[in-house]
Parts: structure tokens; sequence; C-alpha cells
């Protein structure tokens, strides 16, 4: 059994990781979620590549991506909870779906993913003609999911370019050095991000994606109270032990509160964006999930910390 909160009890400067090591296990949690939301009699997303991708990290994995969690075993409580779960992570990829359809109508044609391990919308959505997905993440993941994928005979609907540089690096280089246009309108997305960085590089990366953004670019974000008083010892344990039947049936520990950066003075994405230029819309994920007939008790959603907003910015002049 791998335990990262052994192995890594919290986060060092320029650390790395492969698919099913530290930041990297996130992403199969999240593409497990959509596997099993897929395999739903009535999906409200669609993700044929996410099985796929996880079952290649291993049969445990597999087992975690299955239709039904038969690995939680009787206890009513967990499969409620696994429930949850799977319905944020299924709102959250329906809501930056629909925002990748939206921009696209707008005739922009160039998209960056930021950290974007497992999504697989450059091979899953219906792109048009002309359109690049840049994908930026750490090399061993990129590696990962273009090698299941090319083996599994998958083709991408859009010019696919992955770009493997670390994001507190100077990625803006690589990723015009992959010919990448800073000079055209963008549609970015950093989904499942923000809470991996800390506060400082949060801001800069808002920066740089500002500095490289044309006019009528667009930035969708997934953004997450970080505040500390909700990561004490007490309240992580008890998240932790929400997870011990995967713990023990499938061998597999992610403790997620151990890789992220808490930090009270961590600045709100919306406002932040405003302040610098972006027209921002933004939803609380309570309500997205609400909407899309997926309900959630506010509470409980603060609990599992998925009480997150959901916002699309568009830049029309130049950031300041």
């Amino acid at each position: 059994m791998t335990d990262l909160s052994d192995v890594r009890p919290g986060r060092a400067e320029g650390d790395s990781w492969d698919i099913t090591e530290s930041v990297g296990a996130t992403a199969l949690g999240v593409a497990a979620s959509r596997a099993a939301e897929t395999a739903q009699p009535e999906p409200l997303i669609r993700d044929e590549f996410a099985f796929l991708l996880v079952a290649a990290a291993g049969p445990a994995w597999a087992q975690l991506a299955g239709s039904e969690p038969h690995w939680i075993g009787d206890d009513p409580e967990a499969h409620r909870i696994h429930g949850i779960a799977r319905n944020y992570q299924a709102v959250r990829t329906h809501y930056f779906d629909d925002y990748f359809t939206e921009v696209t109508h707008e005739g922009i044609r160039q998209i960056v993913i930021l950290a974007a391990g497992l999504d697989s919308r450059a091979y899953r959505l219906d792109w048009p003609a002309g359109t690049a997905v840049y994908e930026i993440d750490q090399p061993k993941v990129l590696h990962y999911k273009t090698e299941t994928l090319q083996a599994h005979g998958a083709l991408a609907r859009a010019q696919h370019v992955p770009v493997p540089v670390d994001l507190r690096d100077d990625w803006p280089a690589d990723l015009i050095a992959a010919g990448f246009d800073p000079e055209q309108p963008t549609a970015w997305l950093a989904e499942g991000l923000l809470p991996y960085l800390p506060a400082d590089a949060q801001d800069r990366l808002f920066e740089l994606v500002g500095a490289h953004s044309a006019p009528g670019s667009r930035l969708a974000v997934e953004d997450f109270s970080m505040d500390p008083a909700r990561y004490t010892p007490e309240k992580r344990a008890e998240r932790r032990a929400r997870g011990e039947q995967m713990r023990a049936s499938l061998g597999l520990d992610i403790d997620v509160d151990a890789l992220m950066y808490t930090d009270d003075q961590r600045a709100d994405a919306a406002e932040w964006l405003a302040a610098h230029g972006w027209d921002v819309d933004a939803v609380a994920s309570v309500d997205e999930m609400a909407r899309l007939g997926r309900g959630a008790d506010a509470d409980e959603l603060a609990e599992l910390g998925l009480d997150s907003v959901l916002l699309r910015a568009r830049l029309d002049g130049v950031t300041r």
C-alpha cells in the first residue's frame, strides 16, 4: 500500500511526480470519477477515454474507475459520499466542456489547458477545424497519457500539442516554442489546479496568463477556499477516515490534503481577475450542481472540500 502522507507529508519546491505519485495520483482519481459517471445509465458527461487511462495504471485503479464502487462494501454512508464526489466531478466537467463549446462558437481556435493531467478533451470534444489544444503538465504525466491513448488507437479531434513543462518553470517560453501565438485570442483552463500552487504562484500564474492573452481571450477556473482553518489536523483526519474503504480494499491511499497549499492570504480568483481587467462570471459549485439535477448539501460539500466556485472570464482589453 502506498501511503502518500508517509511518503510526502507536504510539498517541496521543485517536486515532481509520475502518474501514480503525489499530484499525479489525483489526476487518476478525478479520471476515475469521470469513468464511473460515464458508465451510469444517464450520465451527465461522457468520457470514453477515462476508464482506459485509469485502468492502465493497474488493477486497483481500474476497480476505482468501475461503474459501481463494489470495493466500498455495504457501508451506505460511504456509498453516499462516493456518489456526491462523482456528481461533483461530473458537474465541473460539464461546466468546462460547455465553456469550450461556447468559446469555439465565438471563433477562438487556440486552447491551453494548464496542468492537463488526464484531461481527454482534445480527443473527445467536437472541435472546429483549425483548433489547436495545448496541454501543459509534468513530462511523465503527459507521456503516460499520450502513450496510453496511442496504444489504444485514439485520435485527437484537434491539433493536439503536449507541452511537457512544470508550471513553476518558464512555461510560457515552452508554450510559444511549441507553436502558441500570444497575439491570437486564447481560451485557457485552470481546472483542479489552484490548490496545488502556493498563493504567490497562483498570482504569478494569472499574471502570466494575462500577459500572454490577446483581447478576446477567455479563462475558466475552478477556485477553492484554502483557508487553513478548513485543513486542521482534526479535519484532515476526518477526511482520511472517510477513505478507509479505499485504503483497505484497493491498497490506494491518496492523502489529497497533504498535497495542497493552504493559505489564508490566497487571493479570491474572481476578485483578482476582475481587478486585473477580466470580466468575470462565477457560480458556486453547489448552485451549478442543483441546476443540473445533482444537488448536494452545501455544508457537506464544504466538509468534503468540494465547495468550489466555477468561473469564466473574458478579456476585452489588456490586463493591468
